[in-house]
């Protein structure tokens, strides 16, 4: 069963041009159907129907997850973390009482459905059982941003300058002029970077190239640290990529988004932010003073202006607030 899950997440990368952590989070969902099927004797998909189907999703939605923190010794990637809906030998005595959230079980249809559509297209399977699973209802959350204020703390320079502190202040600069994902700016290349003229060209998901207008702020971290700070970075092998760590390796996502916790710590931003805070902050503002709903999605990278529109709620939601708070008879 696992050598056409090997299959269809080449075909997500080779074909598709998805990313590493789409594929990743494909293998994962599909590995953890995989291990449930192997528990019921199920050893290749021509066995597995819809009514099996239907029997782990109910499983997925029923069983206990494990506590925060605590995790089984036994389980590799892509398997559950649980066997049977019971503890594993690491697990504490007494279950949690959470449950797989609805956000979660979507995934896992989404990534059943994939699978099994790519199977019968490829002549893998005779039939797609999966496209009878419906999807549930999928909230979507409003993006938070951050406040004028806070961003002006966020991207004050810090003394004294470091090659690090000016790596730093350049992602900060760009992630928000340029509203960048955090898998952008790390593979952003030297050769991506026309800030003589003010742009730079992004390889965004499935590859798709977009061209994105860099502020002068922006332009100035940029160039100081292209200038002053990564030369004392750069190792002989370091790849051509921007931002690099203090061995002069590419940043790895968890590393970049660490560092830009730690820049927020000490800038006094109270708040929790998450690694697409900088990204919802430049669509919000943009949105705030007048920008075209079609511009930002085309900044942003959006296949589809319906992603792009959430922001148009969370404007919404500020300047009711404003007019509440200003308007003498609001």
């Amino acid at each position: 069963m696992q050598t056409l899950v090997e299959d269809f997440l080449q075909y997500l990368r080779h074909e598709r041009g998805q990313s590493d952590n789409t594929a990743k989070t494909y293998a994962a969902l599909l590995g953890k159907f995989t291990a449930w099927a192997a528990k019921q004797k199920l050893t290749n998909w021509p066995a597995v129907e819809l009514k099996h189907l239907m029997a782990f999703l109910q499983y997925e939605r029923s069983r206990n997850l494990m506590p925060v923190g605590r995790t089984s010794s036994r389980t590799g990637p892509g398997t559950p973390k649980q066997g049977n809906g019971g503890p594993s030998a690491a697990s504490p005595r007494k279950n949690s009482s959470r449950r797989l959230s609805g956000e979660s079980v979507y995934l896992e249809i989404a990534a059943l459905r994939a699978f099994y559509k790519f199977a019968e297209i490829e002549k893998f399977l005779p039939a797609n059982i999966a496209e009878n699973l419906s999807l549930p209802r999928r909230w979507k959350r409003l993006p938070k941003a951050l406040s004028n204020d806070e961003i002006a703390k966020l991207l004050t320079p810090e003394t004294p300058e470091t090659p690090e502190g000016l790596c730093d202040q350049a992602i900060l600069e760009l992630g928000y002029a340029s509203g960048l994902r955090l898998s952008e700016l790390k593979n952003l290349r030297l050769e991506q970077l026309h800030l003589d003229a003010g742009f730079i060209n992004v390889i965004g998901k499935g590859n798709k190239e977009r061209v994105v207008p860099v502020g002068k702020k922006a332009v100035a971290a940029l160039n100081r640290f292209i200038e002053i700070g990564r030369p004392k970075l750069v190792r002989p092998k370091s790849p051509a990529n921007v931002f690099l760590t203090k061995r002069g390796t590419p940043f790895a996502g968890v590393t970049l988004w660490l560092h830009i916790k730690n820049r927020v710590r000490r800038a006094g931003v109270k708040r929790n932010v998450t690694p697409h805070m900088l990204r919802h902050s430049f669509a919000t503002h943009l949105l705030e003073h007048g920008a075209d709903l079609r511009v930002i999605q085309e900044l942003l990278g959006h296949a589809n202006i319906s992603t792009t529109e959430v922001y148009t709620h969370v404007t919404g939601s500020r300047l009711r607030d404003i007019h509440r708070k200003f308007h003498p008879r609001a």
